[in-house]
């Protein structure tokens, strides 16, 4: 992810007048900037592939105080039926906020902010390359910020949750491995969970997993399908070197090292999750204590040091939102103000921006897991 700004002639004016030893003329230049690459860095930052850009955005005007009526997305008013989770500072633990759904829930919302600067010779020299990783850097230092907010979200809301009986989170069914048998338990389960409102067939009658964000270990775990036995059944006529059919290992195989989807769900492969990684570090702080049982509720174990969480997303639920700010001028998400705290003796240049926004879980019925062992 890089921002370039193109050698034009009216760019390359433009930062020139930045480094103006008349301080209106440098400022002006800076502000016009600002303005310019503002939306852009906003664009940047939200077409990111990146965990945070699962969040559905809900905008609101800056000055406003954002709310959601829950009772419009939710039908009934049974105790617990509605588990709302959010965080009200960037990085913060989440918490489930009990209200009635008939009232207007209010999103609590927090600053993620970013300054950076650089030596005024370089935009005497109309250095693009620098002005362009300035920007860069501002977009990735954003994006830094709300991979982890998304994170500690995400596994608050998923390790402690539970639904008609049955945890969202349930362990493999062999260690070392995440097989095909995993793959059909979590189908099974999310279906289990994302039931209509009176418990019954959902309308449409598929809901469940869209999306599982895994490791690199856990897609190399996928890959071994197409050369390694697959079957997880003892007894009579059952044996463990019994192959996933031709036509499944052939797709695996032809896929090379890249696995876009497998069963119909989309696989995002995350350098994040793995045994050591900070996304499953979060997850495993997050459940402290508690017990995850196999899908057939044998085997219970609380989350260990080699232990990894793969996390299946429903992406068909207005679940996951994101209230994000805008500005009433231009329209933009991401606030870029030019930096005037430098005097003319600190030869700097700089700016200072941020995003408004805040994080919910509004049903954690869209959310489920597998835990693998020593992947």
């Amino acid at each position: 992810m890089k921002i370039s700004l193109k050698r034009t002639p009216e760019q390359v004016e433009l930062i020139k007048a930045m480094a103006s030893k008349n301080r209106s003329v440098a400022y002006e230049a800076q502000v016009a900037l600002a303005e310019f690459i503002g939306p852009v860095i906003a664009e940047v930052i939200n077409n990111a592939p990146v965990l945070s850009n699962l969040f559905t955005p809900l905008q609101f005007n800056s000055e406003d105080n954002p709310s959601i009526p829950l009772d419009l997305y939710y039908d009934v008013t049974d105790e617990d039926y509605v588990n709302v989770y959010s965080n009200t500072v960037a990085g913060g633990l989440p918490q489930n906020q009990v209200v009635p759904t008939v009232s207007e829930l209010k999103i609590s919302t927090y600053s993620l902010d970013t300054a950076v600067s650089f030596d005024r010779r370089y935009a005497a020299k109309s250095r693009m390359d620098v002005v362009s990783k300035t920007f860069s850097r501002m977009a990735q230092e954003i994006l830094l910020k709300q991979e982890r907010t998304s994170a500690n979200l995400l596994m608050g809301a998923l390790a402690n949750a539970s639904t008609n009986g049955k945890d969202h989170v349930f362990r493999a069914t062999t260690d070392g491995s995440f097989l095909l048998d995993d793959f059909n338990n979590l189908i099974t389960r999310a279906k289990r969970i994302n039931t209509a409102w009176n418990k019954g067939t959902p309308e449409g009658g598929r809901r469940g997993i869209t999306d599982l964000m895994v490791s690199p270990e856990a897609v190399k775990s996928l890959r071994e399908m197409s050369y390694n036995p697959v079957n997880t059944k003892t007894g009579p006529g059952a044996g463990n070197d019994i192959a996933a059919p031709d036509g499944l290992r052939d797709s695996v195989y032809n896929a090379g090292g890249g696995l876009p989807d497998f069963y119909g769900i989309s696989i995002m492969e995350i350098n994040e999750l793995g045994v050591g990684q900070k996304f499953n570090t979060i997850f495993d702080t997050i459940a402290d204590s508690t017990s995850y049982a196999k899908a057939d509720g044998t085997g219970g174990a609380v989350f260990g040091a080699t232990d990894e969480i793969l996390i299946g997303l429903d992406r068909g639920r207005d679940s996951l939102v994101k209230a994000v700010a805008v500005d009433e001028e231009n329209g933009s998400e991401f606030q870029l103000t030019a930096d005037d705290q430098y005097s003319i003796r600190q030869n700097k240049i700089g700016w200072f921006g941020g995003i408004e926004e805040g994080r919910m879980v509004l049903d954690n019925r869209a959310l489920a897991g597998v835990v693998c062992k020593g992947l």
